[in-house]
């Protein structure tokens, strides 16, 4: 679908159906009169964020007069008003730097998306079966305002759940407020691939609970390990932008780069060397190449200690992990360790990271630790500043500039508190843009234990898996008609508080969810209300964003000499970050994106010195190998990622980079092991767990281990919008409920799998361009 015809979809669509009224009062649109003063054919530029993942871009948004078919007061009509036409990166954003990768660019398709909810929807017949009608905002406020009351009164202030993604900034401090004050538990953050790993191993690493920043512009050599920083990891804008500085950005001087990882993703097709590794033993990979550099007699006997104090014989130069044993466990030859090793000690700066499905192992802390020591004592060797660091966060409101990561333990315990009958089980349930349903594994029972709660309140946009269960409905504003604050964990050297006023007015009657709760806090009075004092969202924003006029290294200073003019200048440019640091130490101005670490990532010692170093843990994995003989890989889909995205048309229709499929799911197959099979392109398979099967079409890769089978996440859809439901197959729905022990992380790549042929081809789901099959199977003979 072209960008043009989406934008217009809901205005035509209103005119055709005045069109075909033929005159009929009952069916004509209303045409409102505008709520603001436009100029035809001139665009204005409006600062806003991306909020298509977790990363923390700065857009800025085109915006024109045009004709939009909008509700207001619960009539349907149309209206001349300002409206969203492109987006792209704003160039003075620390994070980005004015570029925006293609997920970005579809956010203006939830604005405009025909499948958006309109307004409050109150449930009216079973719950699932999506029956809902609509309701007036005082109906549904009065509704859920009520129950809220009642919860409390009742002295079960405890039975109030609060269940979303992962929130940051100021969203997530009104969310704990309003919790805290009204007596319930803190929020549940679910995230179905979530970096709670390797957040552990950084804490424990170099002190910091934080995802890292990379400052590959600066890089001569790079190791990485599973982690597809150029498409779907961490920060990917800036890692792209950096990686580009260090491949081409430099006369003379190219950094190298070496992908160690058992399914070829976008990033290892970028790689100088692709080297394959049995899963899970990632980690034993990285300790063979540190035993070969600390078996250098040139290399600094001090730094052993230092780098790797938490892993357990680093001090006696890892003798558990010589490049011969490391080769007979993970296939990568000793001569092999000894260059990887030999290049990141002698090609100038060097690093390696981890990220990815080798976190998302039983062992996968243990992965991460050793992968952190060898980056560490790569660094060491080295008289600069660290290529890993972390950004730096800025106090601002409380606990706000946290992050509240999600793991699978958090949805697992609330399921199970609910369906064992456990004391305050949660009776009201508050829905944020969050779907467990359709991303948990089969177990635990995730849909049964949500359809028992009593009451359910939703703020999600769109009908999916997990909203079609709610009681009542309060669709939020979309992204860019609403109050956005954001503090990126990753992507820049210098603090960041991201910050954007509604770049359009609202096309319907929706509401942003903080202000629908402050208003519920107002009603419900006593405690809650002396929390939430701020009458709006964007009064509260103020309130936190002012404080950082005063605070070192602030920018505006100078042309914001009040906290009116401080205000306006945070919005006008999207946000607040502070200056970076000349090299006497001092604030400067000058580009973010090009400062050095403010915080690099240097090892720390054990808090207490109690913690055991850990030692080699081999992954655990769900299944017999005998009957399940392949390791199953899920990984993260370039375009609708864990399938949060997946109703917008834009990425559906966007070419996958490796196998250039679209609107469809598919099972990649070495081609060695699809001819012992007899599985030939396009061909039809089953693939089964202990927990369920799926089918999907087969696409042939060289790039994948011959005992491996690897699916994108993203599809499979009951319900969710017309663009998602009911296209493809979900690989979370046969995934076994294993977990990382320490962090209670989903292990989603520690399942095994077996394999079978159907037959026929799925013409209909597999969607390719030419040149990404060759040939359909009844068109080539079957060996």
């Amino acid at each position: 679908m072209e960008r043009r015809n989406f934008i217009k979809i809901s205005a035509l669509s209103g005119a055709l159906a005045a069109l075909e009224s033929c005159g009929s009062p009952d069916h004509q649109l209303i045409r409102f009169v505008p709520d603001e003063d436009l100029v035809p054919g001139i665009a204005t530029w409006k600062p806003s964020l991306c909020t298509m993942c977790s990363a923390g871009c700065g857009l800025i948004v085109r915006v024109m007069e045009g004709e939009a078919e909008v509700v207001r007061n619960g009539q349907t009509g149309l209206m001349q008003m300002g409206l969203a036409k492109k987006l792209e990166g704003n160039p003075n954003h620390p994070v980005n730097a004015g570029k925006l990768c293609a997920r970005g660019q579809a956010g203006l398709q939830v604005v405009y998306h025909p499948d958006r909810l309109t307004g409050p929807l109150k449930r009216t017949g079973t719950r699932g079966s999506g029956q809902f009608q609509p309701v007036t905002w005082d109906v549904a406020m009065a509704e859920l305002t009520g129950r809220l009351s009642d919860l409390h009164s009742s002295g079960d202030a405890a039975s109030l759940a609060f269940l979303s993604q992962p929130l940051r900034g100021q969203r997530r401090e009104l969310v704990d407020r309003f919790l805290k004050a009204f007596g319930a538990p803190p929020a549940l953050a679910f995230e179905p691939v979530d970096d709670a790993v390797l957040r552990q191993a950084n804490l424990l690493s170099f002190g910091r609970a934080q995802l890292p920043t990379l400052d590959l512009a600066r890089a001569d050599y790079l190791i990485s390990f599973g982690a597809d920083f150029l498409g779907t990891w961490n920060s990917p804008v800036a890692q792209s932008i950096a990686y580009g500085e260090m491949r081409q950005g430099r006369m003379g001087r190219r950094g190298r780069f070496v992908q160690i990882e058992s399914r070829m993703s976008q990033t290892g097709a970028n790689a100088d060397v692709w080297i394959p590794c049995p899963p899970g033993l990632e980690g034993v990979l990285a300790l063979g190449i540190a035993n070969a550099i600390l078996s250098d007699k040139t290399y600094p006997h001090d730094t052993h200690s230092r780098a790797g104090s938490l892993i357990a014989g680093w001090a006696e130069g890892l003798p558990d992990y010589a490049p011969e044993m490391v080769e007979k466990q993970t296939g990568v030859s000793a001569a092999i360790i000894r260059e990887l090793a030999h290049n990141l000690t002698h090609t100038g700066l060097a690093t390696a990271i981890v990220g990815g499905y080798p976190l998302a192992q039983t062992n996968g802390l243990f992965t991460a630790l050793a992968v952190n020591a060898l980056g560490a004592l790569v660094d060491a060797s080295h008289n600069e500043p660290a290529l890993i660091s972390f950004t730096p966060q800025p106090a601002l409101g409380g606990s706000a500039a946290a992050h509240n990561a999600g793991s699978f333990s958090t949805i697992d315990t609330f399921s199970q508190s609910i369906l064992q009958g456990q004391p305050h089980a949660p009776k009201v349930l508050l829905l944020g843009e969050v779907n467990p349903v359709f991303a948990a594994p089969p177990n635990p029972r995730v849909r049964e234990a949500i359809t028992k709660v009593p009451y359910i309140a939703s703020f999600g946009s769109f009908l999916d898996e997990t909203n079609i269960l709610a009681d009542l409905i309060l669709p939020s504003h979309a992204p860019l008609e609403s109050w956005l604050d954001d503090v990126p964990e990753s992507g820049a050297s210098v603090m960041v508080a991201s910050l954007a006023p509604p770049a359009v007015h609202p096309l319907h009657n929706t509401r942003a969810m903080p202000d629908v709760i402050l208003d519920i806090g107002q009603k419900l009075g006593g405690p809650v209300a002396a929390a939430l004092p701020w009458k709006s969202y964007d009064e509260m924003l103020r309130a936190a964003f002012l404080p950082l006029r005063k605070q070192a290294g602030s920018p505006g200073s100078a042309d914001a000499p009040d906290d009116d003019a401080f205000w306006s200048k945070v919005q006008e440019q999207g946000g607040w970050w502070s200056l970076p640091k000349s090299a006497n130490g001092s604030t400067a101005p000058g580009s973010a994106s090009k400062n050095e670490p403010s915080t690099v990532a240097r090892p720390v010692a054990v808090a207490g010195g109690s913690r055991p170093a850990a030692k080699l843990l081999q992954p655990q994995f769900d299944g017999n190998p005998g009957d399940f003989p392949f390791y199953f890989v899920p990984y993260v889909s370039q375009a609708l990622r864990d399938g949060s995205l997946a109703h917008l048309p834009w990425l559906q229709e966007m070419p996958d980079v490796l196998t250039s499929a679209m609107w469809s799911s598919w099972i990649e197959i070495n081609p060695k092991t699809a001819e012992r099979l007899k599985i030939l392109p396009g061909e039809l398979v089953e693939v089964s767990s202990q927990h369920g099967n799926l089918r999907a079409p087969a696409v042939l890769s060289p790039g994948i281990a011959p005992d491996l089978i690897a699916m994108p996440m993203g599809q499979g859809h009951e319900n969710f919008t017309r663009f998602a439901s009911r296209l493809g197959a979900n690989p979370f729905a046969i995934l076994a409920p294993l977990t990382e022990p320490e962090t209670g992380s989903l292990a989603w790549a520690a399942t095994r799998v077996k394999v079978a042929r159907v037959g026929g081809v799925d013409e209909g789901k597999l969607i390719l361009f030419a040149g990404g099959m060759s040939g359909f199977p009844h068109e080539q003979e079957r060996r």
